[in-house]
């Protein structure tokens, strides 16, 4: 699989295509090793980070993203 997305890079257009292309693959990659929707991810992180503290934006990424919505389940009950 690896030799195949290689590949794909060849046919990026440009080095700040192929560039691009290997942030999202790391990214999708990233979600799936923590069982994490993208989708759902990307959703709620755009609606949250215009009102977001810039000093505190790790908070916002998927790993820890992958924590907030237990914790917020709980604080519901």
């Amino acid at each position: 699989m690896l030799r195949r997305l290689w590949k794909n890079y060849l046919f990026a257009g440009s080095h700040e295509g192929a560039r691009r292309a290997a942030m999202l693959y790391s990214f999708f990659a990233s979600c799936q090793r923590l069982e994490v929707n993208p989708r759902a991810w990307l959703r709620e992180i755009l609606e949250r980070i215009p009102d977001h503290p810039v000093n505190r934006l790790d908070e916002l990424l998927p790993h820890r993203w992958v924590e907030a919505p237990a914790k917020a389940s709980t604080e519901e009950e």
